[in-house]
């Protein structure tokens, strides 16, 4: 395939663990299964995760992705995506005759419900996090009254509560570690009495991802993630890489986005990946820098894990009869739902535990 000749001393520091975490992957097996049961189309409001490649993967097996639930024709089936949803687009599913099957991450769902437990007893809930992001989004519409976005250190200047004694912080899941404790400290200056989740929000993935990079970054002198640019926790790897000491990090969805240019003077090059991003990605950029002359790879594991989740439970019975339901009661119209072959009773078998296993993607 040609290429450069092997150089002494170059190499590749492979992170582990790296891509594809337990709520990443049930989302994008539910997606599958949803397709195989009921056939195409499957609507599903958002993307699913937020990565390229699985977007346009899924979309040329069937899959229709909205931004809007109106955007659904009646009597058809819609996916909520793994980041969450607030509410009231549960109301608005309703409201349009639509079979939902919700591919919200577990451990997104646990901050949902922290919101929702601290607003019924009357918090103040300082809601950490990047404003316009889906998660965050979501959050805060379970408790939009007693919820203020705090996005960043610099943010909480701003912040005013009602009460002092009464405020508690939850984080949305994919956000930096240190700058997310950065901003905790500085809340709890303000706010002395500030009352921390009762497991930490940030997730196992992101925490063991981030941790990985910490370890390499500082012997790299370049490190690529692999994710797309609306990916939050991949944005967050290319900023602990930079403080942990490498020279130049850089966020590409593809192999061919390398410029070759970035492998001037350098002889050891750090690879990682986001939690949405599948290992076949990883796999092209390690044969590009292979045929560059980078062929040495080392693995930097950082933790263990092993947790899975099963599917939405609405791939675990069957939507046909309610889907046939929501059509007649709107008179017969055309449905999206055709009978698929599978059987869609499998659990997840994405990544899991290690540093974090109790915390929230």
């Amino acid at each position: 395939m040609g290429g450069m000749s092997a150089s002494p001393g170059r190499r590749v520091l492979l992170a582990a663990p790296r891509g594809y975490c337990a709520g990443v992957d049930r989302a994008v097996i539910a997606v599958e299964k949803a397709l195989e049961q009921y056939g195409a189309p499957v609507y599903v409001r958002h993307e699913i995760v937020h990565n390229k490649y699985v977007v346009q993967t899924l979309e040329k097996k069937g899959a229709i992705f909205v931004e809007q639930t109106e955007e659904v024709p009646p009597g058809n089936i819609v996916m909520f995506s793994a980041h969450g949803v607030a509410p009231v687009v549960h109301e608005e599913a309703e409201r349009g005759r639509l079979a939902t099957i919700d591919a919200t991450c577990p451990l997104v769902t646990k901050v949902h419900k922290e919101a929702v437990r601290f607003a019924n007893d009357d918090y103040d809930i300082l809601l950490i996090g990047h404003e316009g992001h889906e998660e965050v989004i979501g959050t805060s519409g379970e408790a939009p009254d007693h919820i203020q976005l705090v996005d960043g250190p610099s943010d909480v200047a701003k912040v005013e509560v009602r009460d002092p004694s009464k405020v508690v912080w939850l984080s949305q899941t994919t956000l930096s570690v240190d700058e997310t404790m950065e901003t905790v400290d500085a809340l709890q200056e303000k706010f002395p009495q500030l009352i921390s989740p009762p497991s930490d929000d940030i997730c196992y993935a992101t925490q063991n991802r981030q941790l990985a990079v910490k370890q390499m970054g500082a012997e790299s002198e370049l490190v690529i993630v692999v994710g797309s640019r609306n990916s939050s926790n991949s944005v967050r790897l290319v900023e602990v890489a930079k403080l942990a000491g490498a020279r130049e990090a850089y966020l590409v969805d593809f192999a061919d986005e390398i410029d070759e240019s970035w492998l001037d003077g350098v002889s050891t090059v750090g690879v990682t990946s986001g939690a949405s991003v599948p290992e076949v990605l990883v796999e092209q950029v390690l044969e590009f820098l292979s045929r560059r002359g980078f062929e040495d790879v080392e693995l930097v594991k950082a933790a263990e894990e092993s947790i899975t989740f099963s599917l939405p439970k609405e791939l675990r019975r069957d939507l046909r009869e309610e889907a046939a339901t929501l059509v007649a009661e709107r008179g017969g119209a055309g449905t999206g739902t055709e009978t698929g072959t599978g059987a869609g009773t499998e659990n997840g078998t994405g990544a899991g535990a290690g540093a974090g296993e109790n915390s929230g993607e």
